[in-house]
C-alpha cells in the first residue's frame, strides 16, 4: 500500500512564516536570504515528503493504520531540523534524507502509540487511526513504522546511528513508563515532569539535529552545538505545547484542550498554578477524582483557566520556553554565520508563537 498525499506539506509555510518573522523583526537583508533558502530547503522536504508518500505499508489493518496518520501532512518539523542542520555543513545528501524520513516515521509512531495510551480521537483535524482501526492495530502500526525508520537508518550509512536511534526510542520508551507510572497521581514535582519531556520529546530533537548534522559532515564541536540547540528547542516546544493545551483553540491545534489534564498528566503551567494557588489545587483534584474522560465541564474549564493567567503560571511557563529558546539560539554561536543559521535560529522563535 503506497500512502496517498490529500495536501502539500504544512511545513513550507513554516518556512514563509520565518522569512515574514525576520522582516519584522527589522532584518530585510536576512529575510531576503531567508527566502532564497526557502527555495532550497523546500525541495529538501520535498524530497522527505515524496520519500514519506512512497513508504509502502502492509495490506493488513496494521499497515492500514500506519499509512492513514502518514496521509495527515504535519509540521516536519523534525525533518526540517534534519535538513537545516545538514545545510550548516556540506549539505542534504541522501544520508540526510534517510535520517529526515526516520526521524519522521519514529515521531509518527509515537503519535500512534499516544492516541491508544491516552485514548485519543483526533490527530490533526481528523479521526485518529485507532477509532477507524482499534486500538490493536495502532499499536501495531506505530510499532511497524519503528521498523521502517530503523530501516532507514541503516540505508543512511552513517556510522553509529542505529544504535543512537535505539537508545533514543529506549529513552522515549522509559519516559512514558514515567509519566503512566505518574498519571492521576497529581505529581507537582517540576524535576519529574522535566525528565519525562525530556525523554519524550527532547531526545528525538537532539538527535535529529546531531545526526542531521553528521550526514552534512560537521564538526565534532558543531555536531554537539547542533545537539544542544536540538534539546532546548525540543524542551521549549513542549512546554508550549503543554501550555497550547489549555488556552489554544481547538480547531487550531487539532485536538481537544484540556486533554493532559483530562488524562491525570501534570504539565509545567499547572504544577506552577498549583504551587501559587490552592484553589487550583482543589479544581484539579475534583477532575482527578472523577476521573473525566470526555469534555470537562465548562465551569471548571473557566475556573482552571482563569487561575492558571491570574497566578501568572501561563506567563511563566512561556517565560520558562522562551529561556530554553534562547539558550538553543545561544548554541548556534559556535557556527560561522549562514542563512541556515539564521534559519535555526527563527524556528527557535517560532516555536513561541506558534498556535498549533
Amino acid at each position: 500500500m503506497v500512502v496517498a498525499r490529500s495536501k502539500p506539506p504544512a511545513e513550507s509555510s513554516l518556512l514563509g512564516r520565518l522569512s515574514r518573522l525576520s522582516g519584522e523583526q527589522g532584518s530585510e537583508t536576512i529575510s531576503r536570504r531567508l527566502l532564497s533558502l526557502e527555495s532550497i530547503l523546500t525541495k529538501d522536504l520535498a524530497r522527505v515528503e515524496a520519500a514519506l508518500s512512497e513508504v509502502v505499508t502492509p495490506e493488513h489493518i496494521a499497515g492500514q493504520s500506519a499509512s492513514q496518520l502518514l496521509s495527515l501532512s504535519g509540521k516536519r518539523l523534525r525533518p526540517l531540523c534534519v535538513a537545516l542542520a545538514a545545510r550548516t555543513g556540506a549539505g542534504f545528501n541522501s544520508a540526510a534524507l534517510n535520517i529526515g524520513v526516520a526521524v519522521e516515521l519514529v515521531h509518527s509512531a509515537t503519535l500512534l502509540h499516544d492516541d491508544v495510551v491516552d485514548v485519543g480521537t483526533t490527530r490533526r483535524n481528523q479521526p485518529c487511526a485507532r477509532l477507524l482501526y482499534g486500538n490493536a492495530a495502532a499499536i501495531f502500526g506505530g510499532d511497524w513504522l519503528l521498523v521502517a525508520a530503523l530501516r532507514r537508518v541503516i540505508a543512511s550509512g552513517l556510522p553509529g546511528a542505529v544504535e543512537e536511534v535505539l537508545d533514543v526510542i529506549e529513552k522515549m520508551i522509559e519516559a512514558e513508563a514515567m509519566q503512566l507510572e505518574a498519571r492521576g497521581s497529581l505529581d507537582f514535582d517540576i524535576n519529574n515532569y522535566m525528565r519525562i519531556i525530556e525523554g519524550k520529546t527532547a531526545v528525538l530533537f537532539h538527535w535529529a539535529m546531531g545526526a542531521g548534522a553528521r550526514s552534512g559532515e560537521q564538526t565534532d564541536d558543531a555536531v554537539q552545538a547542533l545537539e544542544n540547540y536540538g534539546r532546548n528547542l525540543g524542551l521549549a516546544f513542549q512546554i508550549v505545547d503543554d501550555t497550547l493545551d489549555l488556552t489554544g483553540e481547538a480547531a487550531v491545534t487539532g485536538k481537544a484542550l484540556f486533554t493532559d489534564l483530562r488524562e491525570g498528566k501534570m504539565t509545567y503551567p499547572l504544577i506552577v498554578g498549583a504551587q501559587r494557588d490552592k484553589g487550583l489545587v482543589a479544581n484539579l483534584e475534583e477532575v482527578s477524582a472523577n476521573d473525566a474522560a470526555d469534555e470537562l465541564p465548562l465551569d471548571l474549564r473557566h475556573s482552571i483557566l482563569d487561575s492558571l493567567i491570574k497566578s501568572g503560571a501561563v506567563e511563566t511557563s512561556m517565560a520558562f520556553a522562551r529561556d530554553l529558546s534562547d539558550q538553543a539560539r545561544k548554541s548556534l554561536s559556535v557556527l560561522p554565520p549562514s542563512a541556515a543559521r539564521t534559519a535555526l535560529e527563527l524556528v527557535a522563535e517560532e516555536a513561541l508563537h506558534r498556535k498549533s
